[in-house]
């Protein structure tokens, strides 16, 4: 039974999102921030046009630490909050999802103990200014290294990821329950009651990852996670409960064969699952499901939100090439210009009442205007502000699937409406290029594939493009 809107004066609540803050420990104000290495604004500081800002660069590069501190400083639940936070000023969160990547894109030199420092320290950040707010961490495939390598939990000793999981849950010890750090430790996913009627899964995405070569042994289910997720959600279905699931990469970048079961499952649960979030693209976006029958009746959504971070680059070391460049095909750019920018989201839930559905009410997206920032005198606490909120921007009654679903389908014929949508996707700072035909042939048929390589999904947006050209240009935007 699909989701319907609280009755009158039912609560909500709020959910900070955060996903994709790579912390770049040696980041430098005044360093180059365009250089030949995979990420830049590091080194000597120098004089002249195209240095680092302090507060953070729109290029190959990563965020210092007190930029994420500035963001949480601001927040309604902040301790020592600043007296200039503006924008989420509406009310306090419930509980806070905050879905990986923690250390900067500088894979080629990582080591353990870089690794270990970053979880700690961002950790401690975390719980130094969000006091007593219960937060609920996720595995991104940066937090390895090398990156992008999980080992199953079959695999022992120091090729394992024993040194990871164990000082994770260490550090998250305070958030979570016995049971939830146990899972934690044998495979980086885990399950929590968020608040009475409402459970939240945690998954280990790498274990569905395209990056991770330990997959090559076994890519259906490596770790015995879907399983164990279907057991989850059958014990949430038997005991009333309904279930936000959280993760790092979302289900379309995954591998065909783990991305396929997961849809199924998805399926199977549609009336437990309330709702889906993921992050790793660093871009704004989602990925809708429908039911396997007819691939008409929208069934479940995942919300893609955009990152902390400012970096962009589609791979480290690989050229700015922007996300989505449609070959020979102009069309007029957005009208709407706003600088380079830093973000992170806030989701507006059912919140807990008898019958509720715990389903996403409404998002909104949060910015730093980094030229504004960079610019102002020192000492001064940067302005986060409030960009858009989904339902007012894109004219939705609800933000169930089935609105999600209609918007799709109202932007394959409403320019003005997509070239909104291309501008939210990046965070207000959309490239150069602008999203003709084929670009936008392809990003319309991501948010409507769920699941990997599925032509099927596209077929009723009539694409004028064959399916691996879609395919094709939908990659370049994929970040890791």
């Amino acid at each position: 039974r699909p989701p319907t809107p609280p009755p009158p004066g039912a609560p909500t609540a709020r959910i900070l999102f955060l996903t994709d803050l790579h912390w770049d420990r040696q980041y430098v104000a005044g360093s180059a921030a365009a250089c030949p290495d995979p990420l830049c604004c590091r080194g000597a500081p120098r004089e002249g046009p195209g240095v680092a800002g302090f507060w953070g660069s729109y290029s190959k590069c990563d965020l210092p630490l007190h930029t994420i501190d500035a963001l949480l400083a601001q927040l309604p639940n902040a301790t020592g909050r600043t007296s200039n936070a503006t924008g989420n000023s509406t009310g306090s969160f419930a509980a806070a999802y905050w879905t990986g990547d923690i250390p900067a894109h500088d894979v080629w030199q990582q080591s353990r103990g870089d690794q270990l420092r970053a979880l700690r320290t961002v950790t401690a950040l975390l719980r130094a200014r969000l006091g007593g707010l219960r937060v609920f961490p996720a595995v991104g495939n940066h937090e390895a290294t090398p990156v992008n390598a999980f080992p199953p939990p079959y695999v022992r000793g120091n090729q394992s990821a024993a040194w990871l999981y164990d000082a994770m849950a260490e550090a998250w010890q305070d958030w979570l329950p016995p049971a939830a750090l146990h899972t934690l430790r044998a495979g980086g996913f885990y399950t929590a009651q968020v608040w009475p009627g409402l459970r939240l899964v945690s998954l280990n995405m790498n274990f569905c990852s395209q990056a991770n070569f330990w997959l090559l042994i076994n890519a259906t289910d490596p770790a015995g996670q879907l399983q164990w997720l279907m057991g989850v959600l059958a014990d949430a279905e038997r005991d009333g409960e309904k279930v936000h699931i959280i993760g790092h990469i979302p289900p379309a970048h995954c591998l065909r064969s783990w991305s396929w079961n997961y849809y199924r499952i998805v399926n199977r649960f549609e009336g437990t699952i309330a709702a889906q979030f993921f992050g790793h693209t660093h871009l704004d976006e989602f990925e809708l499901f429908y039911d396997e029958e007819t691939l008409s009746r929208p069934v479940s959504i995942a919300f893609i939100a955009p990152s902390v971070t400012t970096y962009i680059n589609l791979n480290p070391g690989a050229p700015q090439t922007p996300a989505c460049v449609p070959p020979n095909q102009p069309s007029p750019p957005p009208a709407l210009t706003v600088p380079p920018a830093a973000g992170y989201r806030v989701y507006e839930v059912a919140g807990s009442y008898p019958g509720s559905s715990h389903a996403v009410l409404d998002h909104e997206t949060f910015i730093l205007n980094l030229t504004e920032a960079n610019a102002a005198p020192p000492g001064t606490r940067p302005p986060w502000q409030r960009l858009y909120s989904a339902r007012k921007a894109y004219g939705l009654p609800t933000a169930f699937p089935s609105d999600w679903d209609r918007l799709v389908r109202r932007m394959q014929d409403d320019e003005q409406l997509f070239q909104l949508f291309w501008f939210h996707l990046h965070k207000g700072h959309p490239p150069h290029e602008p999203c003709g035909s084929p670009c936008k042939a392809a990003l319309l048929c991501a948010l409507r594939s769920g699941r990997a390589a599925d032509p099927a999904l596209c077929r009723p947006l009539r694409p004028t493009l064959p399916f691996p050209r879609i395919q094709e240009l939908w990659h370049r935007q994929r970040l890791c």
